[in-house]
């Protein structure tokens, strides 16, 4: 089998990703709503809300696109995204943020899983299945990429404005036009098989679904995925504080305001942290062929410990190590992202490969929901360092006790 062919659609496929990151509120997220007055515990609990919302749509999301249209599910999540952000530019109160989340949660669901359904999609259609982990984790750099960019654009724009609400306008600008790149994509990609309304798609789709995730190699799979992605997304955020505390011991910019100094360092760093898991998740491939290692058990445990020596790191006021081992949380979910989404690919049949996708976000958005809640109020009541501790410790123990590990690596077809 011959390397993939960098055609038109990969480049198509590497900017949706590079577009779809640039969110040039993301380095600052919990600065802009600690900046509003709101606590911890009500940060956590707009997250656990937005969770709950992708939960709802998580599963219909997905079926829906493998039934009806991929690039409607897409189109549609772009829209309620952009409608958010200018939510979030003009919000104040917690309940004007509270349907911001809302919307950004409803939009998470359309996207998520749709889009690697179409990747995995033209791979078969190439005859490019065997290139999976590589292609998806070459994509995937680029989204990285895009949130390295973003990061440094993010920065200059708090330097000038002064304020972290100005990022959200600009964000709108790529989302559109990222809008008319979907539109572009070729038909064939906008269907899975199930594509007869008359024959009961939508039902074909619900019972492949039912099948698949009966099927126990899947479903562990599935679970160490999500377990591990949604501990990272109920804590990516709080890498902003830690940030903002190495950013008071750099000796530069004395003369201007917090706002603007936070905004070129943080944006700085987040730019180096992105460079960092963009290189990681090229490095998934050549991790994957490692033979005699569980590499999805020993990440999945290594991510959850760097957790816990980060938030000892943290408590003792060790900020830069405890940034190291944060750092390296986002390093392990970039390895190991491809390489689920090919071993997931390789046990479920195409047609249902986005509705199984979703079940996985469906999980892990329930996690996430939980996790997002308890580290907001930890840390209004312990501090971040503890919080962290505590949550990486429980799920290390969950790991350990509810993770099945093989002698080698996932069975595949």
């Amino acid at each position: 089998m011959s390397d993939f062919v960098k055609d038109k659609q990969y480049y198509k496929f590497s900017l949706y990703g590079f577009l779809k990151n640039l969110r040039f509120f993301d380095a600052f997220f919990i600065l802009f709503l600690l900046e509003k007055d709101l606590s911890y515990t009500q940060i956590g609990t707009l997250y656990a809300i937005r969770e709950i919302f992708i939960n709802i749509f998580e599963i219909p999301s997905g079926v829906l696109a493998d039934t009806y249209g991929r690039k409607k599910s897409l189109i549609a999540s772009l829209f309620a995204y952009i409608v958010s952000f200018f939510i979030f530019y003009i919000s104040s109160g917690f309940y004007t943020f509270l349907l911001a989340f809302i919307l950004y949660g409803v939009g998470d669901a359309f996207r998520t899983g749709t889009h690697k359904g179409m990747i995995m999609d033209y791979l078969k259609l190439k005859g490019w299945e065997k290139q999976k982990i590589l292609y998806y984790g070459h994509t995937r750099s680029w989204s990285q990429i895009g949130s390295a960019i973003s990061s440094l654009i993010a920065g200059l724009i708090v330097f000038y404005s002064g304020v972290y609400s100005s990022v959200f306008i600009y964000s709108i600008v790529p989302y559109l036009l990222n809008l008319i790149l979907i539109i572009s994509y070729p038909r064939e990609l906008d269907k899975t098989s199930l594509i007869d309304k008359k024959d009961f798609g939508f039902i074909k789709s619900i019972k492949a679904l039912a099948i698949t995730l009966k099927r126990p190699n899947v479903l562990n799979i599935v679970n160490t995925s999500a377990l591990h992605t949604a501990y990272l997304r109920a804590i990516k955020d709080y890498i902003q504080p830690l940030m903002v505390k190495v950013a008071m011991i750099i000796p530069v910019f004395f003369d201007d305001s917090i706002e603007k100094k936070n905004g070129l360092i943080v944006g700085f760093l987040f730019f180096l942290l992105y460079f960092i898991t963009s290189k990681a998740s090229k490095m998934a491939s050549k991790l994957e062929h490692l033979k005699g290692y569980n590499i999805v058990f020993v990440t999945l445990v290594t991510g959850f410990g760097f957790g816990v020596f980060a938030g000892v790191f943290y408590y003792f006021g060790i900020w830069i190590l405890s940034l190291i081992l944060f750092v390296g949380i986002y390093i392990i979910e970039n390895i190991r992202k491809p390489i689920l989404t090919g071993y997931i690919a390789d046990n479920v049949p195409n047609d249902s490969l986005v509705s199984v996708i979703s079940a996985q976000s469906l999980l892990k958005t329930i996690i996430a929901s939980v996790l997002a809640l308890s580290i907001g109020v930890l840390t209004d009541c312990y501090g971040l360092g503890i919080a962290l501790v505590v949550l990486s410790i429980v799920l290390l123990a969950a790991s350990f006790l509810f993770t099945i590990i093989p002698n080698a690596h996932y069975q595949t077809k």
